[in-house]
C-alpha cells in the first residue's frame, strides 16, 4: 500500500508542485473503489443531499446524515485523506457549536473537516482541537440563497473580496481551500497568495488540485455541467445490465444451476 496521505501531506503536495486528486464518495463501495484508483483526497460533501438523498440543494442535509455517511465512506478507505463536510447549520451559530459538530464527524471516522466561507475563529477553534481544516470560498453552495443561485463568483470588482476571504481562511490555518466556480486567473492568484493547497471546481488549471462531484465524473447524474467531466457513461451501463436482470429473471435463464446450491 502507498503512503497514507495526511492534511501535512497535502501542504508538501503543494511546495513540491505535485498535482492533487480530489473526488466525493458518500459510501463504502465507492470510497474504496477511489481509494483503490489512488485518489489524495476523499471528501464525504453535503453534495450528498444532491445525488444521493433527491434534494434539490445542500441546505437540508443535517450533521446526522453526514455522520452516517462518514461511517459508511470510513468502511472503505484506508490510503486517501478522508475529510467531511460541515453541513449547513452545524457551525454558524457559534465557535463551539463548529468544534462539537467537527469532533462528531472525527469520532464517525473523518480526518479532517471542511466549512465554507470566512469563520475564520471557528478554524482555529477547530485546529486547536486537533482537526485539520478545509476551506471553501467562491461559489459557496450553503450560501445559494444569498447568491442568487449557483453563480460564478470574483468576477469584475467582486474579485477582491474573494481574495481577502480567502486569505482569511489561510491565515487562520486551513490546510486546503476549495476554489469553486470563480475566474481562473483569479484562482491562480490565489493560488500564489496562499499557504494552503488550492482545491479547483470550476476553477480552472492553475489550482494546486481538482476535486469533482463523483456521480458527475461516472455519469451517474443527469446533470449537464461545464466544469464537469463524464469519463464513463455510467448510468447507461448500470441501466443495460440491469434490463439485462430483468430480462433473464423473466424468461426464467437466471438463476441457472451454476447460480444454486
Amino acid at each position: 500500500m502507498s503512503e497514507k496521505v495526511t492534511a501535512r501531506g497535502i501542504v508538501a503536495k503543494k511546495a513540491r508542485g505535485e498535482r492533487i486528486v480530489c473526488i466525493t464518495a458518500y459510501d463504502s463501495a465507492f470510497g474504496r473503489l477511489a481509494d483503490e484508483a489512488g485518489v489524495d483526497v476523499i471528501l464525504v460533501g453535503d453534495s450528498v443531499g444532491n445525488v444521493m438523498l433527491g434534494y434539490e440543494s445542500t441546505l437540508r442535509v443535517t450533521l446526522d446524515q453526514m455522520v452516517h455517511h462518514t461511517k459508511a465512506t470510513r468502511a472503505g478507505v484506508k490510503r486517501a485523506l478522508l475529510v467531511a463536510d460541515l453541513p449547513f447549520g452545524s457551525y454558524q451559530s457559534s465557535v463551539a457549536q463548529a468544534v462539537d459538530s467537527a469532533v462528531e464527524l472525527v469520532q464517525a471516522g473523518a480526518e479532517a473537516v471542511k466549512l465554507e466561507g470566512s469563520y475564520s475563529e471557528a478554524i482555529m477553534a477547530i485546529r486547536r482541537a486537533g482537526i485539520p481544516v478545509m476551506g471553501h470560498v467562491g461559489m459557496t453552495p450553503q450560501s445559494l440563497n444569498e447568491f442568487g443561485g449557483f453563480r460564478v463568483q470574483g468576477r469584475g470588482d467582486q474579485a477582491d473580496a474573494v481574495k481577502q476571504e480567502a486569505m482569511k481562511v489561510d491565515e487562520a490555518g486551513a490546510f486546503a481551500i476549495v476554489l469553486e466556480l470563480m475566474p481562473r486567473g483569479l484562482a491562480g492568484q490565489i493560488t500564489a497568495m496562499v499557504r494552503a493547497a488550492t482545491i479547483g471546481i470550476g476553477a480552472g488549471i492553475q489550482c494546486d488540485g481538482e476535486i469533482q462531484v463523483l456521480h458527475d465524473v461516472l455519469g451517474l447524474s443527469d446533470s449537464n455541467l461545464k466544469h464537469a467531466k463524464v469519463y464513463v457513461s455510467g448510468a447507461n451501463l448500470v441501466k443495460n445490465a440491469l434490463t439485462e436482470y430483468a430480462a433473464e429473471v423473466r424468461a426464467g435463464s437466471f438463476p441457472t444451476e451454476d447460480h444454486s446450491f
